[in-house]
């Protein structure tokens, strides 16, 4: 459908005068700009490596797996992170705990394997909030380099590594750390869920012999 004529309206370009046609009005604008800038000098400028960036505490660097109480990986190999992960990056391979040893007694599984693709990784933060016991998190690491591809495949080891040099570092991440495991660890008394909608007596749906069965 055509333009109605009535709703264009014509803006008609200003004409210039003799000294803005010359552009000098405009030039002499930047230099005063320019000027104020020398004589204000108040440079923002960080000089890395020799200055460190001072990164707020929400920053999202390089991952960690966690240490319990007791010196072992948190992470229960639940696979929630590796679901969340929006950049398919984490790959765990989960091993049940052994049974006949004590300090296993709390946990049905535990990870074999734990890698995250630090190149393909986003740093979105998905996987620590999709954690349910705080096992992973990101650091305030930002300087992460590797000659191969290899080098930044971040196994279980590397990540435990990581959670060792940073935890004394004064700078965990505050996203987490509730409770004794993390946020799962709080609900200890889970109410009964119940249906999500009422189904009156004198409906079919309330005379069915099993849920989800209509006769």
């Amino acid at each position: 459908m055509p333009i109605d004529p009535k709703d264009i309206e014509w803006v008609e370009e200003p004409p210039m005068n003799f000294w803005e046609s010359t552009f000098l009005p405009a030039v002499f604008d930047g230099l005063r700009t320019t000027g104020n800038h020398v004589t204000d000098f108040n440079p923002v400028t960080q000089f890395y490596p020799e200055q460190k960036p001072d990164l707020p505490t929400h920053y999202r660097g390089v991952h960690r797996l966690n240490r319990d109480d007791k010196g072992r990986v948190k992470c229960v190999a639940c696979m929630m992170c590796a679901t969340a992960c929006p950049a398919r990056c984490i790959d765990i391979v989960a091993q049940d705990a052994p049974k006949d040893d004590p300090n296993w007694a709390d946990r049905d599984k535990f990870p074999k394997s734990f890698v995250i693709d630090e190149l393909k990784c986003i740093y979105c933060g998905m996987c620590e909030e999709a954690c349910p016991v705080d096992s992973i998190e990101l650091t305030n690491i930002f300087d992460l380099v590797g000659m191969t591809r290899q080098e930044m495949m971040f196994d279980k080891e590397k990540l435990l590594s990581v959670f060792d040099q940073t935890k004394d570092s004064g700078k965990d991440p505050i996203r987490t750390h509730k409770g004794k495991l993390g946020h799962a660890s709080d609900f200890t008394d889970l109410h009964t869920l119940g249906p999500a909608t009422t189904v009156r007596a004198d409906d079919r749906a309330a005379k069915a012999k099993s849920a989800g069965v209509i006769e």
